[in-house]
């Protein structure tokens, strides 16, 4: 397991007792940066690597949680499809941290405050190692896609716009 100094988030705290392997990636953060692809620039990565974390709340399901490239744009009709709702719509801002336990471009797909149907993008398998927030403003995390996803019982499938 990664030993460097750093804050354990409940998302590092769940990889670690699911003995999964990740390490920790910081850079510095600021509101005005354009967040995802922000965080490639800063840590020198493949923007299709690094993948954003979106809450969304179906009309049948309840609340949902897609991960998708950082400069990908969410597909809301394939979002409510592989959910299986009609219709997804992501949740303000203003509810995120209640929700989830995690604030606005530190949200992390794993260690959320209840565990919802999580989504990740099916580009996430192209890819050994993936990164996506440990749960920390400035703080990603790399780990094996199909790793994370078993922690989260993740499905793979077609999810943004622009492939």
């Amino acid at each position: 397991m990664a030993k460097e100094k750093h804050k354990k988030t409940n998302a590092l705290r769940i990889l670690d007792t699911n003995k999964i392997h990740y390490e920790i990636h910081e850079y510095e953060w600021s509101e005005e940066g354009h967040a995802g692809i922000h965080v490639a620039e800063e840590l020198g990565l493949d923007s299709a690597q690094v993948f954003k974390t979106l809450v969304g709340k179906g009309d049948k399901t309840g609340h949902v949680v897609f991960c998708i490239p950082v400069e990908a744009e969410l597909d809301m009709k394939q979002a409510a499809r592989v959910s299986h709702n009609k219709s997804v719509e992501l949740i303000a801002v203003k509810d995120l941290l209640g929700l989830t336990g995690y604030l606005r471009r530190g949200c992390s797909p794993v260690g959320m405050k209840k565990v919802f149907p999580t989504y990740f993008d099916e580009t996430m398998t192209n890819h050994e190692q993936v990164f996506v927030s440990a749960g920390l403003r400035g703080m990603q995390m790399k780990v094996d896609p199909k790793a994370l996803a078993s922690v989260v019982q993740a499905e793979f499938d077609h999810l943004t716009m622009d492939h």
